[in-house]
């Protein structure tokens, strides 16, 4: 990182995004649940962050998930709560362009702080990701809620690049959660399996927007927008992304089964505001432009 944005996150201050979120970026992310914002972060938070995720990978600390494959078919490999293990991701959370892309993109005065979550396909990789949407893992309930998936890699249909159903934000349907290794834990029976579309096979259900990406180009989606990706059928090039949550001003605490195991329960009721500043730190406040005056928990 250069030495303008080592102060600032040094100080407590975000860095902003490298080219600014606009009207029209909001219009375009109401409409169809998802956009490609491009070249967001620059090269020196994509080099750090890169190597972070690499030696993550590598080093196998925290909640790793990955299926299972046969020997040389290539890793898909996850992780969840990187910033509780490396302080570059800690920087990724508590001084980055993200949490200023997330407010403006739900229009909200301020954001918390949720997860974050590494994927990354190596070359040859088989393992697709699941069709989905993201609110059947989540505890909460609500519409200002958002995904940032932040490309470390060049990125394009060949190498596993993400594709959404534009606009299924809007059906206000949660399909079956399904993780990459099947977990049995969050495969809700009440649920309807999400269908493949990706397929040739599916019958349409409306368009289907993908991206080539570069490092430092950004996906914002809605977490009822239904998303999935095919193996890295790539030689020689890893996918890398990285993503990370957050909640915005409607959000209620919606702690049903088959969801995901947090580092911490919040200590709200069922349907209020998650207001727990240790498990959901405030990142941003448009009001201020900064962190909170003592920073988020570890």
């Amino acid at each position: 990182m250069n030495e303008t944005a080592t102060k600032q996150a040094a100080n407590g201050r975000h860095t902003h995004p490298a080219n600014p979120v606009t009207q029209q970026d909001i219009a375009d992310f109401q409409r169809d649940g998802v956009i490609c914002l491009r070249g967001m972060f620059g090269p020196e938070w994509c080099d750090m962050l890169r190597d972070a995720s690499l030696e993550a990978m590598e080093n196998g600390a925290g909640r790793v998930r990955e299926p299972k494959t046969e020997p040389g078919k290539g890793r898909f490999y996850s992780n969840v709560y990187l910033s509780d293990l490396d302080e570059r991701f800690r920087l990724l959370r508590d001084a980055s362009p993200a949490a200023e892309i997330a407010a403006t993109l739900l229009e909200c005065d301020s954001v918390r702080f949720y997860y974050d979550q590494l994927f990354i396909k190596t070359p040859g990789t088989s393992a697709p990701t699941p069709w989905h949407n993201d609110l059947p893992f989540w505890p909460f309930r609500g519409n200002d809620l958002i995904s940032l998936w932040i490309a470390l890699s060049p990125v394009s249909a060949e190498t596993s690049g993400v594709q959404y159903v534009a606009g299924s934000h809007r059906w206000n349907k949660m399909f079956r959660a399904v993780t990459p290794d099947y977990d049995p834990r969050f495969l809700d029976p009440e649920l309807e399996e999400c269908p493949d579309y990706g397929s040739p096979d599916t019958p349409s259900a409306g368009k289907v927007l993908s991206w080539n990406m570069q490092p430092g180009d950004v996906l914002c989606h809605h977490p009822l927008t239904v998303h999935g990706a095919s193996g890295n059928a790539s030689a020689t090039q890893t996918r890398i992304g990285l993503s990370i949550r957050y909640l915005g001003r409607d959000v209620q605490w919606d702690p049903r089964p088959h969801t995901m195991k947090l580092r911490r329960t919040p200590e709200v009721a069922q349907g209020e505001y998650p207001a727990d500043d240790i498990a959901f730190p405030v990142i941003w406040d448009r009001r201020d432009g900064h962190l909170q005056p003592d920073g988020p928990a570890a």
